[in-house]
């Protein structure tokens, strides 16, 4: 029986909308937590709040429930380089573990977010350490059919980031291109916590992993670890 737990950036400072937000990642990864269930085992996303916020949380419970499968999940929020391949073509899963844990550790970089997080990861760990790129909205976009059938009339489909990889999508721009896509919606223009754990119970994550690898990674990763 394995019990995982993910530690997640997100949901702002009440628990109430954490706990929303939890619920919509419940939704987006139904047949992972069903799979763990099946397995007597459990899957349990841990909205924290802020990015630092998760960071404590998964380090405090590495030391305090080691019996446990600890994860962390965070915005990258600036932009890493493509998931590396090996020989054959495919995504070498462990470089690419050691990638995202090296874009954590940075204390500073130049480019659009300055001063990088500086955290304390060791490598032993970093298939556990998963980044949603560069933002969580990239996962949001990569289902333009289901935002529009949540934002219905008003939504304007073609003002969404229209390159194949949105891993690749600044987040800034990214970010400017939903809410000119939602600003003259029905349900008005695109709000974090107004609207993301909605749309993450709707969006297909089929359709995240054609744009996103490192959801693919998390995902294939989950499915190892639930066994």
């Amino acid at each position: 029986m394995t019990e995982i737990a993910v530690y997640i950036e997100g949901g702002g400072d009440r628990v109430a909308l954490q706990e929303e937000l939890r619920r919509g990642f419940d939704a987006l990864f139904v047949k992972e937590r069903s799979k763990a269930r099946d397995k007597r085992g459990s899957l349990r996303f841990i909205c924290c709040g802020g990015r630092d916020e998760a960071y404590k949380a998964f380090k405090n419970a590495l030391e305090v429930n080691s019996e446990r499968v600890n994860a962390l999940l965070v915005d990258s929020e600036s932009a890493i380089a493509p998931a590396p391949k090996n020989k054959a073509g495919e995504i070498d899963k462990a470089q690419d573990a050691l990638l995202r844990v090296a874009h954590l550790k940075q204390k500073e970089w130049t480019g659009a977010r300055g001063q990088g997080d500086g955290w304390e990861l060791t490598d032993d760990l970093a298939e556990r350490v998963h980044l949603m790129v560069q933002c969580m909205e990239a996962w949001i976009v990569s289902d333009p059919d289901a935002l529009e059938r949540f934002y219905k009339q008003g939504f304007k489909k073609n003002s969404l980031p229209k390159r194949l990889d949105l891993e690749q999508e600044p987040k800034a721009d990214l970010y400017d291109k939903l809410k000119s896509a939602t600003k003259d919606a029905q349900k008005s223009e695109y709000g974090k916590i107004k609207h993301a754990s909605k749309l993450l119970a709707m969006i297909d994550p089929e359709e995240i992993a054609k744009h996103c690898s490192r959801f693919t990674i998390f995902r294939a990763w989950l499915t190892e670890s639930i066994g």
